[in-house]
């Protein structure tokens, strides 16, 4: 597969550029993260945002988070078709969500959340269910071994598995779990997927680490070119058997594996469609952007000016046609990556087309 593109890829990726770029015009927010607490309750080799159990930070008062709705938000859009996300950190160390979750649903927000699942019980879960909760993501890094080597706490593992077992039992609840590939599993994915499938899972998003916070360290957590254009093809034939919907996350332009190892085109969506609120009342894309592309501060900003009226840079991403990208006739199609991908100098860390081996 490699990085050749198809006639029917070609002509997919015409068509979707000009809906992006339409999308990008209006802008429309329909996905708002909110980075309610940098507390963790693990440690992980490769967290991008270097949280700790007890963080400089203090975690976000509802009620702050809420004034912004309220005020600046919610007169602007359909809370029906605005999904809001809770993120952190680790959400569950939050003793107030089952209220931050009826105050969602009361304004008409589905809500959803990412966990580690360590502290996710079947009472706090069926709370959560009744305070509105639509979807759960659960992190599931490979068997123990693997799990152990990045989470670094000897209950994570069965935690997270019980986590998954509950979350995929529930039928109602929209659910996934989210694997990071690593060289040590890597050989295993195909075990690894029939576990899965025993535990009852619908959906599976995989994904590499990228050089950024403790990862950028970690030599032992990095798949080499091989490795990653290996990771494309297991995907590929996962989806090919249909027995559970695995996909690649949403990072990066992937050439001949486009629309093969995800449902759609790639395309940033952050600035576009989804925004965040940090923990410091920062506003950005998404919670994965580095600080340097922050637009706003709730604190001191309208929230609705800042998104309509900022994000320049997510918006129009000639700046990237550098390096690499400055002579790519695949910028069109991918505009320099994903804005999460850039160090603090605007440079690009990785190029995800390249390291696909033909």
């Amino acid at each position: 597969m490699g990085k050749r593109l198809g006639l029917r890829q070609w002509i997919a990726l015409k068509l979707f550029k000009k809906l992006h770029k339409i999308r990008t015009e209006e802008h429309t927010l329909n996905t708002l993260f909110w980075e309610c607490t940098l507390r963790c309750n693990l440690q992980c080799r490769h967290c991008g945002s270097d949280c700790t159990v007890n963080p400089a930070l203090r975690d976000m008062p509802a009620e702050d988070f809420f004034r912004v709705l309220d005020r600046d938000i919610t007169p602007n859009v359909n809370p029906n078709k605005t999904f809001i996300i809770l993120s952190g950190g680790e959400v569950l160390v939050r003793k107030d969500l089952e209220q931050i979750g009826i105050n969602l649903y009361r304004r008409g927000y589905p809500w959803g959340m990412v966990t580690n699942g360590l502290g996710l019980s079947r009472e706090r879960l069926n709370s959560l269910i009744r305070s509105g909760l639509h979807s759960i993501t659960v992190s599931l890094d490979g068997f123990e071994e693997h799990h152990y080597h990045i989470r670094q706490n000897k209950e994570s593992f069965a935690r997270a598995v019980e986590a998954v077992r509950m979350i995929s039992a529930d039928k109602e609840l929209v659910s996934d779990v989210v694997t990071c590939v690593t060289p040590a599993l890597l050989p295993r994915l195909e075990e690894f997927k029939e576990f899965l499938i025993s535990l009852g899972v619908r959906r599976w998003r995989l994904f590499a680490i990228f050089p950024v916070g403790r990862a950028a360290q970690d030599k032992t957590l990095q798949l080499s070119d091989e490795e990653y254009t290996a990771m494309m093809e297991f995907i590929l034939k996962t989806r090919k058997e249909g027995r559970i919907e695995a996909s690649y996350s949403c990072e990066g332009f992937l050439g001949g594996y486009e629309m093969r190892v995800r449902t759609n085109p790639y395309e940033c969506y952050a600035g576009i469609g989804i925004a965040s609120i940090r923990v410091n009342g920062d506003i950005s894309g998404c919670t994965s952007v580095r600080a340097n592309f922050t637009q706003g501060n709730i604190y001191h900003d309208n929230f609705w000016d800042v998104w309509q009226n900022r994000f320049e840079k997510f918006r129009n991403r000639e700046w990237t046609k550098k390096g690499k990208c400055a002579d790519c006739k695949m910028w069109q199609y991918c505009e320099g990556s994903g804005m999460h991908l850039y160090d603090d100098d605007e440079n690009l860390l990785v190029c995800h087309y390249n390291r696909i081996k033909r």
